[in-house]
């Protein structure tokens, strides 16, 4: 059995964070493909949600202290770690105290989403790539889980292309159904841009809505897996643009045949 090394990143994660299904995803794929050997790294938000105390969060100061750029304001980047109970795996938390240090995760007291959530994506994408650059850990795998992370595998494709870190790294895109009803300005494709990213590289995201954005994940990453877990959803008219892609449609269940699945789309794909 080929071993790789993982990257899974994602919105939430149990017992940290659970407000949707992918929290359940995320927490018992790793571990499955971890007991096959492979070894793996995990990165989320720290939303105000997550009680650092109650979850033994500490700050690793020697990944902190970046500057990430979002349009054109560069804002901290705060690393902290933790480990999952009774599991041998630690998870990284994306932290800064504009965007996640308020007590909800996308929408307000009111339940109004909150007009910002794009940048705090932006910030977390970005987050996520720079942070893996300072470990020094070359992952064979990028997964990247739900919309939150959709702009991973199209700055890998671009930006990050010849990076020593991410040039070898394939990368998989899975959404959920999980959707929102709302659409950002067009100042969304002006924040999410880099260097070596024009108009054309970000026109699958030009809707700036849900669709948007998974249609950008969908476009650049080399895999795409949508996950049905029983829930009704606009996600179901949602066809992305895979172009290259590979894509897969799979019923979840805790069956060791789920993980199965993904050991092979790993494997079918870092062969490639």
């Amino acid at each position: 059995m080929s071993k790789y090394k993982i990257l899974y990143v994602s919105s939430e994660i149990d017992p940290f964070l659970k407000t949707t299904y992918v929290s359940d995803y995320v927490r018992k794929l790793p571990q499955a493909m971890q007991e096959k050997g492979m070894e793996i790294r995990i990165l989320v938000p720290r939303f105000g949600l997550i009680n650092e105390r109650k979850n033994r969060l500490h700050e690793v100061v020697r990944l902190s202290g970046i500057n990430i750029t979002v349009g054109d304001e560069e804002k901290p980047l705060i690393i902290k770690v933790a480990s999952i109970p009774n599991a041998k795996l630690q998870v990284y938390f994306i932290d800064n105290e504009d965007y996640f240090h308020r007590k909800s995760v996308f929408t307000d007291k009111d339940n109004k989403f909150y007009e910002d959530n794009d940048e705090r994506a932006i910030f977390f994408c970005k987050g996520v790539i720079e942070t893996i650059k300072k470990l020094g850990w070359s992952p064979d795998i990028v997964h990247c889980n739900d919309w939150m992370t959709s702009l991973i595998p199209m700055y890998l494709k671009t930006t990050y292309k010849n990076d020593p870190v991410f040039k070898d790294a394939k990368t998989v895109f899975t959404y959920f159904d999980n959707d929102f009803n709302y659409k950002f300005d067009q100042s969304l494709l002006w924040k999410a841009k880099m260097l070596d990213i024009d108009d054309e590289a970000l026109s699958p995201l030009q809707t700036a809505d849900y669709s948007g954005f998974i249609n950008i994940g969908a476009a650049y990453a080399d895999t795409v897996i949508k996950i049905n877990n029983g829930n009704s959803s606009r996600s179901d008219d949602v066809l992305p643009a895979t172009g290259h892609t590979k894509f897969a449609s799979l019923e979840d269940d805790d069956s060791d045949e789920f993980s199965e699945r993904h050991y092979h789309i790993y494997n079918e794909l870092v062969s490639c």
